[in-house]
């Protein structure tokens, strides 16, 4: 079973990502019983999907994050899914979908999330962290939990801080 941070702790997770490989169609490809995080393609191809509480979404980079919107609220989690390192199109998804849809649910990094990237990421509204099944040990999970509170006043805002620190210092008058 994959790990994960989430909410500030390593948790086991029972959620399998689906992709569709190249000769599979959005509108046809079987959602087996169990918990599945699926393509938005998927989601939305497959209207029966939308009525099932074991069933998730993903949202890959070029992906508009208003075409989940209607359905926020009755997903149980919404994934971004970073393809690689170089990919930043997941940190303006993840700021949208908190800040002009409102979505207060889980909100997941799945892909290639690297543990340099995981403060940034929760300041961008991720509240749960995935790396690739494998990619870290469970040590190495554990310190990159300790990092997440290594800086403990962000100097700028971001989704997680609504003001830069300059406007959340108290001055003294000279």
């Amino acid at each position: 079973m994959a790990k994960l941070i989430k909410n500030q702790a390593i948790v086991e997770d029972a959620w399998q990502v689906l992709t569709l490989t190249e000769d599979q169609n959005a509108d046809s490809v079987e959602v087996a019983a169990g918990q599945w995080i699926v393509p938005l393609s998927v989601y939305l191809a497959q209207p029966a999907l939308q009525s099932r509480s074991d069933v998730a979404v993903w949202l890959a980079g070029d992906d508009e994050p208003a075409d989940v919107a209607p359905y926020l609220a009755q997903l149980p989690l919404v994934a971004v899914h970073f393809p690689k390192f170089a990919d930043g199109r997941g940190y303006s998804i993840a700021t949208l979908l908190r800040t002009r849809h409102g979505h207060t649910g889980e909100l997941r990094a799945i892909g290639d999330v690297l543990r340099d990237q995981f403060d940034y990421l929760t300041r961008c509204g991720f509240d749960a962290l995935q790396p690739a099944e494998g990619k870290y040990s469970d040590a190495q999970l554990e310190d990159a939990l300790r990092n997440l509170k290594d800086f403990s006043e962000p100097y700028q805002t971001s989704v997680t801080v609504q003001s830069p620190l300059f406007r959340r210092q108290r001055r003294v008058a000279a």
